[in-house]
C-alpha cells in the first residue's frame, strides 16, 4: 500500500509499505483523512514521542475511514461503515488500566499509523460515525479527544475567566470548548499576530501578542484569570501562561515540550499564589464525546482546517511547516477531493 513512511530523522518519504494482517479482533480502515499531528513533526525531527519510534513507521494517527474487512470475531463493524479510531491503545490489565487511568498503561502502543492507504485497529479502538458527520471534519476526532481530556483536568466552571497561551489548532479548538463550556471571557495570548483577527471572529475576548511583554504584563495586573491552557509546549510559552494566571488558578500544560525542557517556574509566585500546575497526558475515555461535540457542530471545523494536501505533497509540509502554522492541516488520502 502507498503511505508517508518515516525512515529516520527528518527522512520522509511515499513509499510502498506493508498491509498489516487482520487478526480475529481486527478491523481494517480504509483511511479517507489523517491529520498532521504536532508529534508527527517531533517524530520528523528525532525527537522522543509518546510511543517508541520502530523505522520505517508511516506517521499520523488522525484519521477518518471506511471499513473494508473485520476478523472472524468481531461483532461490532461491517465493512462499509463509517469510523474513527483511537491511536493508543492499552491492555485492560495491568496496575494502570485497572485503576482506569489506561493512558498510563505499561504495555501501551500505537495502533494507526494514518498516512497510508490502510489501517489495521483492535475493534475496541473504533468508533463509528454518525452520517451528519463528514469524514473530513472526522479526522479532528483525536485532537479533540486529546483537547477534552485537557478540559477535564482544567476543571473549568461557569462564569471563570480563562486564557489559551497559543492559537494553533489546538488552541484554536480549546478556545471554542472553554467559550462552550461557559467561560465568561477567554483570551488568546499568541506570538503571532498576524492571528488577531482570527482569534476575536472565533469569540476570543482579546488578543495579546505574547513577544509584547508590557501587554502581557497588563493582563496579569488587571485581569484575574482563573484557568489557562497551555498549547504550545515551548519554555517561553509556559513562562506567560505561569504570568497571567491569577490567585488560585488552574494552569494546564497542554503543549508536549522537548524530553530535556524544565519547567519555567518562579516557585515564590508559584506560592504566593497558590497555583494549581497540571500536566495532560493524551485521550483516555474521550473519543466518544470528541465525536458527539463533532456532530452537534459546536466546532467550526472549515476554520480550524486550513489546509488538504494530498499524500504527495506531505512530505514537503513536514520539512517546510508552512500549513501547519496557521493550523490543522489534513492529508487526504482516500477522501473527497
Amino acid at each position: 500500500m502507498k503511505a508517508v513512511v518515516l525512515y529516520g530523522k527528518e527522512d520522509v518519504r511515499v513509499a510502498d509499505f506493508p498491509e498489516k494482517p487482520v487478526g480475529t479482533g481486527d478491523v481494517r480502515i480504509k483511511v479517507a483523512y489523517c491529520g498532521i499531528c504536532g508529534s508527527d513533526l517531533h517524530k520528523f525531527d528525532g525527537k522522543k514521542n509518546t510511543h517508541p519510534i520502530h523505522y520505517p513507521v508511516p506517521l499520523g494517527h488522525e484519521i477518518s475511514g471506511t471499513v473494508v474487512e473485520v476478523g472472524s470475531a468481531v461483532t461490532g463493524f461491517k465493512p462499509g461503515d463509517r469510523v474513527t479510531a483511537d491511536p493508543n491503545w492499552s491492555c485492560g490489565k495491568c496496575r494502570w488500566c485497572q485503576a482506569g487511568k489506561p493512558s498510563f498503561c505499561e504495555n501501551a502502543r500505537g495502533v494507526v499509523k494514518g498516512m497510508a492507504q490502510y489501517v489495521v485497529s483492535p475493534e475496541e479502538n473504533v468508533y463509528h460515525l454518525p452520517d451528519s458527520l463528514s469524514l473530513q471534519a472526522a479526522a479532528l476526532t483525536e485532537p479533540v479527544s486529546c483537547c477534552l481530556h485537557g478540559m477535564d483536568l482544567l476543571g473549568l466552571r461557569q462564569g471563570e475567566t480563562a486564557a489559551v497561551v497559543g492559537f494553533g489548532a489546538i488552541g484554536a479548538i480549546m478556545m471554542q470548548l472553554l467559550l462552550a463550556a461557559g467561560a465568561a471571557a477567554v483570551y488568546v495570548v499568541e506570538a503571532d499576530p498576524n492571528k488577531r483577527k482570527e482569534a476575536l471572529h472565533m469569540g476570543a475576548t482579546d488578543f495579546i501578542c505574547s513577544r509584547d511583554e508590557a501587554s502581557v504584563q497588563h493582563l496579569a495586573d488587571t485581569v484575574q484569570v482563573d484557568r489557562v491552557m497551555e498549547c504550545v509546549g515551548l519554555s517561553a510559552a509556559q513562562t506567560v501562561a505561569l504570568k497571567i494566571a491569577g490567585k488560585g488558578a488552574t494552569v494546564v500544560l497542554f503543549g508536549v515540550s522537548d524530553e530535556a525542557d524544565l519547567l519555567p517556574l518562579s516557585s515564590y509566585e508559584a506560592f504566593t499564589k497558590e497555583l494549581i500546575i497540571k500536566t495532560s497526558f493524551v485521550n483516555p475515555h474521550t473519543t466518544a464525546r470528541a465525536i458527539s461535540i463533532l456532530s452537534s457542530g459546536m466546532l467550526n471545523t472549515q476554520q480550524l482546517i486550513k489546509k488538504v494536501l494530498s499524500m504527495e505533497e506531505a512530505p514537503q509540509e513536514l520539512r517546510e511547516r508552512r500549513y501547519i502554522r496557521t493550523g490543522k492541516v489534513l492529508v487526504r488520502v482516500d477522501g473527497e477531493p
